[in-house]
This record gives C-alpha cells, sequence and structure tokens, in this order.
C-alpha cells in the first residue's frame, strides 16, 4: 500500500534525479550551437539527438516500461545521456554524432517512463485518499517540473562560471550588430566570427566543464537506482507472464494515433519543440553570442531555468481552479507577444536588461506548455499512457528535430513566423479537442456545464468517477465470485481455469 510519504519520497527522487542528470545534459546543450560552431557541429548533434529520439519514440518507450517497469527504463535511460557527456571530453564528428544517437535513443524511453510513473503515483494516491486523480497528477507534474527546471539554473552556472574566466571581451561594432538578432542569417556566421565573443577555449576549460557534467549525470543514475520504489512490479510481472505479441507492443505508439484527439495534439506537441529548440540554438547564438558573448549564455538561461521552474509549481497549483484552457491561452498569449517582440528589436549591448527579459517570459510560458500538456496526456489517455507519452516525445521530438535541422539554413525571421504559424495552428486544433471532450461529457450528465466550469475543465473531470466506479465494479464482482468459488468444492480449478483463459 503506497503511503502519502512513499508517494511524496517516489515524485521528489525522480524529480531530483532529473535535476542532476539535465543540469549536465541541458547545459552542454545550451552552449553546443556557440561553442561547437564549426561547419555547424553543435546544432548537427541537437539535430541527430532528436532525429534518433523520434524513431526511438515509434518502438521503445511500450515495449520498454512494460517489460522493465518504469523504474529500471529510467535508469538504462539516463545512462544513454551521460554518453553525451563523455562524448564532450573531445567534441569532433566522431565522438558527438555517435554519443548523440546513443542519448536520443534512451531519450523516449526516458521521458516516457517518467510520465507513467508520475501518473501512476497520482491515481494511486487519489484513489487511496478519495481526490480526484486529475488534480493530483497536475500537482505531482507541478512540483516535478519546478525542481526538473531549476537544472537549467545549475547547469547553465557552471559553464558561465568557467566561461567568464576564459572567454575575451566582446569587440562589438556596428557592422557586427547590423547581422544580429532577427537580422541573422547562417550565411553571416563568418561576419560574426570576428566577434572574439566566439573564440575557441582551451581544452583543459571543456575537459573541466564535461568532466563536471558527467559527474552530476552519474549522481542523478545512482540515486533514482538505489532509492525510488518500482510502483509497477506487478504490472510488469503480469505483462511477461501473458502471451502478447512483441509487434503489437512496438506498433502500439502508431496504432494510438488511431484516436483523433491524438492526432489532433500533433501540431501543439510540436510547438512544445519548436519554441524549446529556439530558445536553445537560436536566441543564444544570434541575440546572446553575437552581440554580449558567450560568457552570458548560461547566465542568460538561468533566467530561463529558474522562471521556469517558478512557475511550473506555481501552474501545477492553480490548474485545479483555472483549468488548462485559460492557462493554455495565457501561454500562447505570452508566446505571440514575445516573438513579435523579438521580430522587431534590435540587440545592443547597453541593452542588458532586455536580453533577461524574453527568456523570463518564455519560461513562465513553457512551464504551462510542460505541465498542461503532459498532464492533459495522462488525463486523457489513461488507459493507453505508455502508448500516448510515447507519442508526446515522438512529436515534441519532431518539432526539436525540424527546429535544429533548419536552423542552418533559414534566417531568424523566417524561424519566428515558423513559430507564430505552428503555435496558432496548435492551439486551434487543441480547442477542438476540448470541443469533443465536451461533447462526451455533455451526454453522460443530464445538466449542462457552465462556461466556468467547461475552462476549468470539469468537462475532462466529469468522466473520471464514472471510469474508476467501472474499474472497482469490475473488481469487487471478481473478487465476490472468488469468494463463492471457493465455498463450493470442485468449483475451484474451472474458476482458475476460465479466468487464465
Amino acid at each position: 500500500m503506497i503511503t502519502i510519504e512513499n508517494s511524496t519520497k517516489n515524485v521528489l527522487i525522480v524529480s531530483f534525479g532529473f535535476l542532476f542528470l539535465f543540469t549536465a545534459y541541458g547545459g552542454l546543450q545550451s552552449i553546443q550551437s556557440s561553442l561547437n560552431s564549426d561547419q555547424g557541429l553543435g546544432l548537427a548533434s541537437l539535430s541527430v539527438i532528436y532525429a534518433a529520439l523520434i524513431i526511438s519514440s515509434m518502438f521503445l518507450p511500450p515495449l520498454m516500461i512494460k517489460y522493465l517497469g518504469c523504474k529500471w527504463t529510467i535508469v538504462i535511460s539516463m545512462c544513454c545521456y551521460i554518453s553525451f557527456s563523455i562524448g564532450n571530453f573531445y567534441p569532433s564528428w566522431y565522438t558527438l554524432i555517435p554519443t548523440a544517437v546513443i542519448l536520443g535513443i534512451g531519450g523516449a524511453p526516458l521521458w516516457s517512463a517518467k510520465c507513467a510513473y508520475l501518473t501512476i503515483c497520482g491515481y494511486q494516491f487519489a484513489k487511496k485518499h478519495n481526490k480526484i486523480g486529475e488534480n493530483i497528477v497536475n500537482h505531482y507534474f507541478g512540483i516535478f517540473f519546478l525542481i526538473f527546471q531549476s537544472s537549467a539554473v545549475w547547469g547553465n552556472l557552471l559553464s558561465s562560471l568557467i566561461f567568464q574566466y576564459s572567454s575575451g571581451r566582446a569587440n562589438v561594432t556596428d557592422e557586427i550588430l547590423a547581422y544580429c538578432g532577427s537580422n541573422n542569417c547562417p550565411q553571416d556566421d563568418l561576419k560574426t566570427s570576428r566577434n572574439v565573443t566566439s573564440a575557441q577555449h582551451s581544452m583543459s576549460t571543456i575537459h573541466t566543464l564535461s568532466g563536471i557534467y558527467t559527474g552530476v549525470g552519474v549522481g542523478g543514475v545512482l540515486l533514482v537506482a538505489l532509492f525510488l520504489n518500482q510502483l509497477d512490479k506487478n504490472e510488469t510481472k503480469h505483462f511477461k507472464d501473458k502471451n502478447v505479441s512483441i509487434l503489437s507492443v512496438l506498433v502500439s505508439t502508431f496504432t494510438q494515433l488511431k484516436d483523433r484527439r491524438q492526432r489532433l495534439l500533433i501540431v501543439m506537441t510540436m510547438y512544445s519543440g519548436f519554441e524549446q529548440g529556439f530558445l536553445s540554438g537560436d536566441y543564444t547564438k544570434a541575440y546572446v553570442t553575437c552581440t554580449i558573448g558567450i560568457q552570458y549564455v548560461g547566465y542568460v538561461m538561468i533566467c530561463f531555468g529558474a522562471s521556469n521552474s517558478i512557475f511550473s509549481a506555481f501552474f501545477g497549483k492553480i490548474s485545479r481552479f483555472t483549468g488548462r484552457i485559460p492557462l493554455f491561452a495565457f501561454a500562447t498569449i505570452m508566446n505571440l507577444a514575445s516573438i513579435i517582440s523579438l521580430f522587431l528589436w534590435r540587440p545592443r549591448p547597453e541593452q542588458m536588461v532586455v536580453y533577461f527579459v524574453f527568456p523570463f517570459l518564455w519560461g513562465m510560458a513553457d512551464a504551462i506548455w510542460q505541465t498542461q500538456t503532459n498532464a492533459l496526456y495522462g488525463v486523457l489517455f489513461l488507459e493507453q499512457k505508455e502508448a500516448a507519452f510515447a507519442n508526446y516525445r515522438l512529436w515534441e521530438s519532431a518539432g526539436f528535430v525540424t527546429a535544429f535541422a533548419y536552423a542552418n539554413f533559414l534566417c531568424i525571421k523566417v524561424k519566428l513566423i515558423v513559430l507564430m504559424i505552428v503555435l496558432i495552428l496548435g492551439m486551434i486544433l487543441y480547442g477542438i479537442v476540448e470541443y469533443i471532450e465536451y461533447v462526451h461529457a455533455k451526454s453522460r450528465i443530464q445538466e449542462p456545464l457552465t462556461i466556468l466550469q467547461i475552462l476549468r475543465g470539469e468537462h475532462l473531470k466529469s468522466k473520471k468517477p464514472e471510469q474508476e466506479e467501472v474499474k472497482e465494479a469490475k473488481e469487487a464482482t471478481d473478487a465476490k465470485s472468488v469468494d463463492e468459488n471457493e465455498q463450493i468444492p470442485g468449483r475451484n480449478l474451472k474458476y482458475i481455469f476460465e479466468t487464465k483463459l
């Protein structure tokens, strides 16, 4: 039996394990486009990561989770992330690309298992304490992202402190500034490279940074392996005992696409990858490194991480009162305002505060995209959570890889326009999903829902007790059948045989 103390402990262990792991990976990702800029190696490695993650999302998560359970899927996948930190000791096409492939393969099972684990925790706790499962899941995702998103603070703080003492002062001229910000294009990289902020760093500096990141990542793996409870042990054992076709499990990610709600959420899910990819790959290079230097990239991303972390907890808490729809609307407005402002802004070194305003607002919006989209998947697709979260990683990764793939070909202005189009289209399709759920809820209940109830997501909550009641009724009937059979000699064997079939 799970207790509140045990539930809280497991959520915290997962959260801090991810905090350590992504302190390492997040810090490296933020500086890849600037640190390994020769021939686009940094952005190429990020593209390979998410390309491999797409392929991994298609097949691996449901199979690994069902056979290994969430805990050991997380542990094995975390080890894949550490390989990328090791590859950065000697960054080249022969070290970064292979380790990027390994990381990508482990990425989809890692995130799918994490999402499934938190969902299991939430519904187990809700069932025991007679709470609404959706609210507890939202709360747990809020706690997770509060702790996890702070990894951007610590990872980027490490890189900033190290680069601060190894980077020269920026030699910024008006000629260079003309090619920064929204005016930046890939063909201008040779012109902006005259700025000493893009200078190469010594191997000792790179070794120090990679060594610290590798050690922190290993600490996260050990924390999860040694202290996290395996909550789905019985489900894993039951699955192994069943004669299930491996092929059906492998293609379950694609089978999930038969659900039209899943198809409608594809664009919004991809936008999550687009917007994160833009901030970490394009904003850091075209706006920060180009004008004030690579040593400020970490500090700017710290602002993003701190904002993301704080607002993840905040939005996870208030979602039970506001529902998802107002929060998604708020995030849409924040991102649209930021995109338009970035399109118009001409960055200059003396405008130091502005460099931090955009990551702060971006982090606030991203907190909603992360917490609410994950929770939405957990609520809509509770019975198919492994395949659903695999789809989440698949389409988010598709957004990432697209953003990084065209990073070396499109100008910033074009990228901002693409961001705006994907965001607006994604929100329109998401609205259709909410309407579908509203129609289903209306057919199940007698009284019509008010606009406030719809905004709060009551049309989603209303179906949860019904599902739980049906499940509990079935369990009660099965238990009663067992008791009756035990009281009648000669029927036990027949009941067991029929149950197994």
